[in-house]
């Protein structure tokens, strides 16, 4: 417990953070961090570089959330505003393959792929560039402010700054072209919502990634409340094997002691590497993100005495149980294909084959009608009954395209546009739309006298060579009003 603040009379509410200086080890589950640190922060910088042919009306950035023409690109897929529900569709994916992957082995994505996580990690091998390992950090930092200190400190902190610089320049690449943005920015000539958005990234990563990394896990991030939910006694989590660890002592104390001691050399190594600084021997706490540096640190020193490997080690709630008693291990295999992580890839599955079948099937135009509602009709001085839309064409293609409109219900009536006189009024109308672009045309439809009021469709077609006459259509029922019977 933290002491009192002299005068203060009582106990502080706050602990003074502890600095975490976490040891190099080395191990299958260290170098699988390296390689998927290496993967993530190299999808990361590279993607908004990476260029994808689209024809010569659309942007060839793979990768592009255009937020001025309300576009989201990814590769040969184009989603217009109108079908956000592709976008939910994947939020929904990644949620459910949060709780997928948390209830199978736990915290994982906290401990590989949470940007905190990587950054975090980033910048500790920085330290260890600079500093040196564990020890020579520890001393650094009692150390008093030498020149030679002062020098470590600039040249670390530095390197933090770049990495962050790149990290906000790299999140705005996807929201722009990516060479042309790098020469406005660096010309003075891009948006303000640039430069800040890099300013604050680059502030947020440099404090969060270089200062108070464990912090932002343990105490900022809100998802070690809500794993807990889906965590049950057959997830894989970290777990230090008390039953077979203790009691503890050091190997010189086990050959002098009478009591048989446990396996547990209480060596410190699994505290010494842990990022978030806790010493898992204390049982499940929130500090523990799974990253499982703790079981290199500790199979290497079981090796290295001839013990078996293990003591700390991936098992779940009713492994152990079954262990303790005496038991074989449960098999890994089993515990992750169950009912319940079954279920939740059976969801997440069944959502992204809807998704892929969605956007096999999905048409690359779309027509939207909407009616004048005030006044609903018009009457003409021969006694005809005029109706007057706003119909919205959208291309979704990137290449213009001729399109008709065609009026299907009222078989007396007639239509026209601004743009062309009343006498050419007739049942079809003929546009181009642009590449990727959406079209607005006033339309006019008139009736003769006596004609009720009734319901009609506006039939959207393409024309083109590509797929063929009449190949893709898109429809719209709207109303007919007329004298005695409007909507």
């Amino acid at each position: 417990m933290p002491s009192p603040e002299p005068g203060s009379g009582g106990a502080l509410l706050y602990e003074k953070r502890q600095g975490v200086y976490p040891k190099a080890v080395d191990g299958p589950f260290r170098r699988f961090k390296w390689l998927w640190m290496a993967l993530t922060l190299a999808v990361y910088y590279i993607t908004p570089w990476l260029r994808w042919d689209r024809g010569p009306y659309a942007p060839d950035q793979a990768v592009l959330i255009d937020l001025a023409h309300r576009r989201f690109y990814m590769f040969s897929i184009e989603i217009w505003p109108h079908e956000f529900y592709f976008v939910a569709g994947l939020l929904i994916m990644a949620g459910i393959g949060l709780f997928l992957v948390t209830s199978a082995v736990g915290r994982a994505w906290c401990g590989y792929s949470c940007p905190q996580t990587v950054w975090t990690d980033l910048f500790q091998h920085v330290d260890r560039l600079i500093d040196g390992d564990r020890n020579a950090q520890i001393r650094l930092q009692k150390a008093p402010w030498t020149a030679e200190k002062i020098g470590k400190r600039a040249l670390k902190w530095s390197i933090y700054l770049v990495i962050s610089f790149w990290t906000g320049g790299a999140w705005i690449m996807y929201f722009a072209d990516a060479p042309t943005l790098v020469r406005e920015f660096w010309t003075g000539n891009a948006a303000p919502i640039a430069y800040s958005t890099v300013a604050v990234l680059t502030v947020t990563t440099f404090v969060l990634g270089g200062f108070m990394r464990e912090q932002v896990c343990i105490y900022m991030c809100p998802w070690p409340r809500i794993q807990t939910a889906m965590l049950d006694e057959k997830s894989l989590t970290v777990t230090y094997k008390d039953w077979r660890g203790e009691p503890r002592g050091s190997v010189k104390q086990a050959r002098q002691s009478s009591v048989p001691l446990g396996d547990c050399v209480d060596c410190n190594q699994c505290v010494a590497v842990c990022p978030t600084g806790i010493d898992i021997r204390e049982g499940p706490q929130i500090g523990c993100i799974t990253c499982a540096l703790c079981i290199d640190a500790c199979d290497g020193v079981m090796t290295q005495l001839g013990r078996p490997r293990g003591l700390i080690d991936y098992a779940t709630l009713e492994g152990c149980a079954q262990e303790k008693a005496g038991g074989p291990p449960e098999a890994i295999v089993r515990t992750i294909f169950r009912p319940r992580t079954m279920i939740y890839l059976g969801v997440w599955a069944a959502i992204g084959a809807a998704l892929l079948f969605a956007l096999g099937v999905r048409r690359h135009l779309d027509i939207s009608v909407a009616k004048d509602r005030n006044p609903p009709f018009m009457l003409m001085s021969d006694g005809s009954v005029r109706n007057a839309y706003t119909v919205k064409l959208r291309n979704m293609e990137g290449r213009p395209r001729d399109m008709v409109i065609t009026l299907v219900g009222a078989p007396t009536a007639v239509m026209w546009s601004d743009d062309m006189p009343r006498s050419e009024a007739s049942r079809a109308l003929r546009r181009r739309v642009g590449a990727d672009l959406a079209a607005a045309v006033r339309v006019y439809v008139i009736a003769p006298a006596g004609t009720p009021a009734q319901d009609i469709t506006f039939t959207l077609r393409a024309q083109d060579e590509k797929s063929g006459v009449g190949a893709e259509a898109d429809t719209h029922a709207t109303r007919f009003d007329a004298p005695g019977e409007t909507s």
